[in-house]
């Protein structure tokens, strides 16, 4: 591989790290037996389906695109992963069906940090701001009450939005690099932000409220046409169920809810499981 192709895939994952979109990158590890295939060799993918670099055989190339693309949308995430590759096309991604002389693939996945998109700046999303900084999430806090959106109150905010909320949300990309978090002061702001949030399929969406309320709302959306598939993945009432009271409470609630969810998690006690 050229070296100009190797620095312009390098400046697109260093603009993917920077909020630009996801892409992955699949890298020759192992050649196969006889060799077919040559180490080193890349191939970037990007989320629109178009490619930068090779990896010197169409069969290979193929693969790659298909793990490729199932990284990007896989949830909980997938950020590395390795292929094994033969000439004629057959592929896995379990060593244990793969066969003597495949080749290797490593299929890397870059994409920004895990994004934290709290609409409501009153004292739950005050705790869930503060909780999420401090597990890496890069948090952005909207509200359309000065009072609750600003610097002063939000020190530990990579972004602090104040204005209109169907606005700042659309001003925003909402991937799966997205965790958006519904805690505004009424059902009537809840359901603004929903109807821009839930058309940007994030990686998590989420609502407070009780059952009751936050049913009306979906149904609202439903019978305005909103994709059913969308309203469904729709976390509400949020959170898991710890009998949670406080602001803070709630908070650890809702973001266990979203560590689970991103881990691969159960959300059963640890000290339910096999001793």
């Amino acid at each position: 591989m050229d070296v100009d192709t190797q620095i312009a895939i390098a400046e697109e994952i260093e603009a993917a790290l920077a909020g630009g979109p996801a892409l992955a990158v699949a890298t020759v590890t192992g050649s196969g037996d006889p060799p077919w295939l040559e180490p080193g060799d890349k191939l970037l993918v990007r989320a629109d389906g178009s490619r930068l670099g090779g990896l010197g055989h169409d069969a290979a190339d193929a693969s790659a695109v298909g793990v490729a693309d199932e990284m990007r949308t896989a949830f909980p995430r997938i950020a590395v992963e390795t292929l094994y590759v033969a000439a004629d096309g057959r592929s896995t991604t379990r060593r244990h069906e793969s066969r003597l002389g495949d080749a290797e693939l490593m299929i890397q996945l870059w994409e920004s940090p895990a994004r934290l998109i709290i609409v409501g700046g009153g004292h739950v999303g005050l705790a869930l701001a503060t909780f999420g900084e401090q597990l890496g999430f890069a948090v952005t806090v909207i509200d359309d009450r000065e009072d609750f959106a600003n610097r002063e109150r939000f020190p530990m905010a990579e972004h602090v939005l104040f204005g209109e909320i169907d606005e700042q949300l659309d001003s925003l990309v909402l991937d799966q690099t997205a965790y958006v978090i519904l805690v505004s002061r009424g059902h009537r702001q809840d359901e603004i932000a929903l109807r821009h949030a839930v058309v940007q399929n994030p990686g998590y969406l989420g609502m407070i409220g009780s059952q009751r309320r936050t049913a009306t709302v979906l149904q609202h959306l439903t019978d305005e046409g909103f994709d059913p598939d969308a309203l469904a993945a729709v976390s509400t009432p949020i959170g898991l169920d710890i009998g949670a009271e406080t602001p803070e409470e709630i908070a650890v609630s809702i973001l266990a809810e979203i560590v689970m969810l991103r881990r691969g998690g159960t959300g059963r006690r640890m000290s339910a499981g096999d001793r």
